[in-house]
């Protein structure tokens, strides 16, 4: 891709509205324009990078045995009376009626709909456990939307419903997506630590959020140090196992600040190990058992011709506000560097030839080049504009591709001025180059 081609308009400083670095460094980049209060539009370069979280987290969804399906933004006030929260959710729903005067709603959430799904398609305890998750625009009209994409009032969100027939089973199904969250954040080159949480107008009576440690999250998060020491690897899709691996994160003290007590904090954590700080919520889940099955009337048949209620969980990642949040972990505020995990870039590399009205021999070779990483499966950015060297160098230190080529005086003798982004230069020949970058896309 040329980048004289590549719609993206960046701007030459920090939009003065924007305070945090994700809201800075997307307006500026032209990763997304607003629209209205909270609402925002995602340009080519920003909605790459959405979409690629996107896969990962269908990825990750799929490996547990979840099924995606596709729920309407829209619906009707009547499934959300019968649950009870038609009132109770508050003035952060958007209330519509249509032309025939029905009260309809924009979904700030699912639970109500694929409840009024299963409820209508499934009879028998035999179809359990059933695991189900969209990926679907949300709204949700925040009093004071801020922070660009990380408080928004429309979000691109992934959510996924568990159906059981106990409450064994339906822990079982929770500590799944459990371990598929702390999967999916990996794969992300995050590091989000499971934390004890209220469940909010979700209801239930447990819940964990997972957070990323960040000095601009709206979250307070108080944890022992050696949380950040586990890891999840040899963790199997298996009942025994999946209970040892949440309990191995439960044995330290984590929790956000509606949970916190000073007192048991104190007491159970020494005081080399305590870290009290902010982070930023990128996933959160809920088990509620029959909350919305009983209200419903979502039951299955049972051996013996009796019924029951279904216990049900849900499990939410923001997808577009994890856009935000892994800027918010990796952008080097004070140089001026983005640096996106491989997995997501919108790049996977930057080519840079030092262009002059004279001699187009350095676009020329980058145009070769790009010819050559394309066959390999690298997707890949030639600066094509006629700005000076600096500058071409800090455009690119914004748009972040992990990986860039500078193509100059230098590059002679097959050897080209490489290096990752942040890093010092290496002079290597393309094929080894391709060897790298190849082999680090296969870890993600």
């Amino acid at each position: 891709m040329l980048l004289s081609k590549l719609f993206i308009p960046i701007l030459k400083n920090n939009p003065s509205e924007a305070k945090i670095k994700s809201h800075q460094l997307m307006l500026r980049v032209g990763m997304i324009k607003q629209a209205s209060a909270g609402i925002y539009s995602w340009l080519p370069l920003g909605f790459k990078v959405m979409k690629k979280i996107e896969e990962i987290v269908r990825q990750e969804q799929n490996k547990i045995g979840a099924q995606e399906i596709l729920m309407p933004t829209i619906q009707s006030s009547e499934i959300w009376k019968e649950s009870g929260r038609y009132e109770d959710y508050g003035e952060e729903m958007l209330r519509i009626k249509d032309r025939q005067n029905r009260e309809m709603l924009y979904g700030p959430t699912n639970e109500e709909q694929v409840t009024e799904i299963f409820r209508s398609s499934l009879k028998s305890y035999k179809s359990l456990p059933q695991l189900l998750y969209h990926i679907q625009w949300k709204f949700r009209d925040e009093i004071r939307p801020r922070f660009g994409i990380m408080r928004g009032r429309e979000f691109y969100m992934k959510d996924a419903y568990s159906f059981d027939v106990s409450d064994e089973e339906a822990f079982y199904s929770y500590n799944k997506f459990f371990l598929s969250y702390l999967r999916t954040f990996k794969r992300l080159s995050l590091t989000a630590i499971p934390m004890a949480a209220d469940t909010g107008p979700i209801g239930g009576n447990l819940s964990h959020e997972f957070i990323i440690l960040a000095d601009t999250g709206e979250s307070k998060i108080f944890t022992d140090k050696r949380i950040f020491d586990l890891n999840s690897n040899d963790t199997k899709l298996e009942k025994n196992s999946l209970q040892q691996m949440r309990k191995k994160y439960e044995q330290y003290y984590s929790v956000t600040d509606e949970k916190f007590s000073k007192e048991e904090f104190e007491k159970v954590v020494s005081e080399e190990n305590r870290l009290i700080t902010k982070g930023i919520e990128v996933g959160h889940i809920f088990y509620f058992g029959d909350k919305y099955s009983k209200a419903m009337g979502a039951s299955v048949d049972l051996p013996g011709g009796k019924k029951d209620f279904v216990k049900m969980g849900s499990y939410g990642i923001g997808v577009s506000r994890l856009v935000g949040a892994i800027i918010e972990a990796k952008y080097d505020n004070k140089n001026e560097i983005m640096k996106w995990p491989l997995s997501v870039a919108p790049y996977d590399l930057a080519l840079v030839p030092m262009i002059n009205k004279n001699d187009s021999s350095a676009l020329e070779k980058a145009i070769n080049m790009y010819k050559e990483l394309v066959k390999n499966n690298i997707d890949s950015l030639i600066d094509d504009t006629e700005e000076n060297f600096s500058s071409k160098i800090k455009k690119m230190n914004l748009i972040g591709a992990p990986y860039q080529i500078i193509i100059g005086k230098k590059s002679d003798n097959d050897l080209l001025e490489f290096k990752e982004i942040g890093k010092e230069t290496e002079n290597l020949p393309l094929t080894k180059i391709i060897e790298i970058i190849k082999k680090q896309k296969n870890l993600n």
